[in-house]
């Protein structure tokens, strides 16, 4: 089922309407018609699913069939990820978002040999919410995550330094018992965020900054894991045991 975003002023008990870039991609993308079903989605708070009434120029009307609680992991989520090469982070961000996360925050780590033009900044950010836009709708998210402008490991550390989980896997960490006992023991209750290094890793200095500074570092196993792997092998783990019955 086709599956869209909307603000709070866009539904009104059973009526709401769909606007924006979305009417031409319904109308003459999916082709869809009146009497045809779709899912709406508010701020994350409920999911609706809707029936299409009529089709106007710059809006579709719906009448409301049913209300859902939200399809939402029970704690936010968030992704520090050292910027890797190429379009590896478009992936990563797609399949960050339908495992769940809230936020996606690209680092300039030590190791990033990524040099993003900050006249085309702008644009890339655009793409990447793009990016997330697409995978919430696909993976029935009730919330479109943010992807953030790159940034500083301390201006990111800043940002979540109130979470109440924080892991950064690294490579010369042991004691695969010790990751299992964190996950294991996760309070639901308690935001999470992951942070992993790019290609290269991080270097030990950045690691015992971002130790010092409340993470836990862990191990994913006796296996070397590429950038685009490690965050999607623990958000994964993640999603299992914070999942609602």
């Amino acid at each position: 089922m086709y599956h869209f975003f909307v603000s709070e002023e866009q539904i009104n008990g059973e009526n709401a309407y769909i606007e924006g870039s979305d009417v031409n991609h319904i109308v003459n993308v999916l082709r869809m018609k009146p009497e045809e079903e779709l899912l709406i989605s508010v701020k994350g708070d409920w999911d609706y699913l809707c029936k299409i009434v009529d089709i106007e120029t710059d809006r579709v009307n719906l009448k409301v069939l049913e209300s859902m609680e939200q399809r939402e992991l029970p704690v936010n989520i968030t992704l520090l990820q050292g910027i890797p090469k190429s379009d590896k982070l478009e992936m990563i961000i797609q399949k960050a978002v339908e495992l769940g996360v809230n936020e996606i925050i690209p680092v300039k780590t030590k190791r990033v040999v990524v040099k993003i033009d900050e006249k085309k900044a702008g644009a890339k950010v655009s793409r990447w919410n793009a990016i997330a836009e697409s995978a919430a709708k696909q993976s029935k998210r009730s919330i479109i995550p943010k992807v953030y402008e790159p940034m500083s490991i301390d201006n990111a550390l800043e940002i979540v330094k109130d979470f109440g989980v924080k892991l950064i896997p690294y490579e010369n960490a042991d004691g695969i018992d010790k990751t299992r006992k964190i996950l294991d023991g996760m309070d639901k209750t308690k935001d999470i965020v992951v942070f992993i290094g790019p290609e290269g890793g991080f270097e030990e200095a950045e690691v015992e900054r971002i130790k010092n500074s409340g993470f836990e570092v862990i191990t994913l196993g006796k296996r070397i894991l590429r950038t685009e792997t490690a965050g999607l092998a623990l958000l994964s783990n993640i999603m299992i045991r914070l999942e609602d019955e």
